[in-house]
């Protein structure tokens, strides 16, 4: 009988072109070494599968421009939720998603993540990264 591998608890989609993105994702794969080895949680590259999240009607901008990440329900993530999820998987970071995905600071953190990707695909578009 086949051993049958459980879902990952967060499959995280990111963007291996953009420095800042992928210097981020290899420091977090870092602290959840342990999670990552065990598979509930998987970091994957939109480059090597672009299609991956149509089924959401993502396209590969979109995931150009903001973290997505799909749960074990199957549901999608996108931009600070996915950081806040990240976060709250990550030994000793639990308090980060805590602060910032309160209900109160939630807009907030929303608002603020968004901002930024706006300027950091901005950035990697100047540079020709895609």
């Amino acid at each position: 009988m086949l051993k049958q591998t459980p879902k990952p608890e967060l499959t995280v989609w990111y963007n291996t072109r953009c420095p800042v993105c992928d210097a981020g994702i290899i420091w977090q794969k870092r602290r959840l070494i342990e999670a990552v080895k065990a598979g509930r949680i998987e970091f994957r590259d939109i480059n090597l599968e672009p299609a991956a999240l149509g089924r959401f009607g993502a396209s590969l901008e979109d995931i150009r421009r903001r973290l997505h990440a799909t749960d074990a329900a199957g549901r999608l993530l996108v931009g600070a939720d996915v950081a806040i999820a990240i976060w709250r998987a990550t030994p000793g970071e639990g308090w980060l998603a805590t602060l910032f995905g309160n209900p109160m600071a939630l807009p907030l953190t929303r608002l603020a993540y968004d901002r930024f990707a706006d300027l950091l695909y901005a950035w990697n578009r100047r540079k020709g990264r895609w």
